[in-house]
């Protein structure tokens, strides 16, 4: 199936891609679409699925939207759903990951409790009447300094005590079997599969 997946993070389509091979996975302007969203949601499941309503109510056709981000309760949830502009205050543009990373370094600085979760809400729309959720999380702790050039964002500060490893060294493959996003792009590919004789 050709899917319209709402983004143009490039990190974001390869790796949904590769999880969902199957399947040919275009953004907005492979399509030949301006497309742009403001998330205005409380939860990464509203902006999900309002990502994911717009851009299909634009398109007319299957969309793919994730809104996903990180989650720390020492510091009351933050950064949450402002994951991707964390940091940036009233500047025109958001901070890059290194600048956002360093950041929330600073901001748990002396903490003890470096418990932290990634979030990831996906939202696939067939219809304005037909669409399905699934969410998925990954447990880890905050290390603290960066380690691992692998991934992307917060992925060099998310430490996996079980591997013994920040998801910015384990292997792409692995990341995309265990991670918040692959976790939810692998019940995804189910459903999909699931869904194909409806379709």
């Amino acid at each position: 199936m050709e899917i319209l997946i709402a983004t143009q993070n490039s990190h974001k389509v390869e790796e949904l891609q590769a999880i969902l091979r199957e399947h040919k996975l275009l953004t907005p302007r492979d399509a030949g679409m301006d497309f742009s969203f403001e998330e205005k949601g409380t939860s990464f499941l509203e902006n999900s699925l309002g990502k994911a309503m717009e851009l299909f109510r634009q398109a007319g056709r299957p969309v793919l939207a994730d809104d996903s981000g990180l989650v720390i309760p020492a510091l009351n949830g933050e950064p949450g759903i402002y994951s991707a502009r964390y940091g940036s205050g009233d500047l025109e543009k958001n901070l890059e990951a290194p600048e956002r990373n360093r950041y929330l370094l600073g901001k748990m600085e002396g903490m003890t409790n470096r418990e932290a979760f990634f979030v990831c809400s996906m939202t696939l729309v067939l219809s304005s009447e037909r669409f399905f959720i699934v969410q998925e999380t990954l447990n880890g702790e905050i290390a603290e300094q960066p380690s691992g050039t692998h991934g992307f964002g917060y992925d060099p500060l998310f430490f996996l005590p079980e591997y013994g490893k920040t998801v910015a060294e384990i292997p792409e493959k692995e990341k995309n079997r265990i991670s918040h996003r692959g976790r939810a792009g692998l019940r995804m590919k189910a459903l999909l599969k699931s869904l194909e004789e409806t379709i």
